[in-house]
């Protein structure tokens, strides 16, 4: 099970991914599109081109993990557009893992400023 914590870094892939690549070739497409180490420890997350599933490529220091999800109807609505990679909070991907839009939700920022009283 992959623990989602607010210090972790995500990086959505913007562009679909081929889902009949496995750990090995979508390891490619985080060095190759999105620029990025897969070793570093972030999560990868890419969506088919369909729109109904969701896969997602961790390291965590000793493999891989490579989990997906599916929706048994309709598809995800809301994805990412712009350059190749968008980074996301772990309250946001929260919300895309449950089919919904994560740039309509409201939380407090993931670091704020402690200023002592007096």
């Amino acid at each position: 099970m992959i623990q989602i914590t607010p210090q972790m870094r995500i990086l959505v892939a913007v562009e679909p991914a081929d889902f009949r690549k496995g750990i090995d070739g979508l390891a490619r497409l985080c060095r190759q599109a999105l620029q990025s180490d897969p070793f570093s420890g972030a999560l990868f997350v890419f969506r088919n081109r369909r729109g109904k599933a969701i896969k997602i490529l961790a390291y965590d220091g000793q493999g891989f993990w490579l989990c997906q999800k599916r929706l048994s109807q309709g598809r995800f609505g809301f994805w990412p557009a712009g350059t190749a990679a968008k980074g996301l909070q772990a309250h946001e991907l929260q919300v895309l893992l449950s089919a919904g839009n994560p740039a309509g939700t409201q939380a407090p920022p993931p670091w704020r400023r402690i200023v002592p009283e007096g």
